[in-house]
């Protein structure tokens, strides 16, 4: 029989997975949520189409989409499915809160156009064709794969350290 992996090799394999779906799916938000689903069996299929429109929410350099994936998952592992249980709600609302705090520590912000300009030293309009061109160009794919990672590590390891 195996050996379970550690909760450090999750996280490596789980940072892995995050950058590897971030580059299949041209998406931060679908490839973090599909890391972390996966790792810990959160949602389904209908789950992560719901993140479709999430990078930058809808390219707009909103709130970045390696903070919606992972809040979304915190919202899976922890949240409340009836609105009674308040307890399920604020422990989900002091999880993302504290996501928030660390992802901003590690990169200055929160939204999509304040990680780029910590990424690439400024910020794309993503829905500009040329800057689009651009962004590729500056290596997005690649750069983009540390704030993803960074992300699904700060989640994956609240999630662990509210198991059971």
């Amino acid at each position: 029989m195996a050996e379970e992996p550690s909760p450090e090799e999750r996280l490596d394999r789980l940072e892995r997975q995050a950058g590897d779906y971030l580059e299949a799916y041209g998406s931060c938000a679908q490839g973090t949520l599909r890391a972390l689903q996966e790792e810990f069996g959160l949602g389904n299929a209908e789950v992560l189409k719901a993140a479709t429109a999430m990078p930058g929410v809808a390219l707009r350099g909103e709130t970045c989409g390696a903070v919606i994936g992972p809040i979304m998952a915190l919202g899976l592992a922890l949240g409340r499915e009836k609105p009674e249980d308040y307890e399920a709600f604020l422990r989900t609302l002091r999880a993302a809160h504290a996501f928030c705090r660390q992802f901003e520590e590690e990169f200055g912000s929160c939204m999509c156009a304040g990680v780029q300009q910590r990424l690439f030293g400024r910020s794309y309009d993503l829905t500009d064709p040329v800057q689009m061109e651009e962004f590729v160009a500056a290596g997005a794919a690649k750069q983009c794969r540390i704030p993803a990672g960074k992300a699904v590590r700060i989640a994956g390891r609240m999630i662990l350290e509210a198991a059971p």
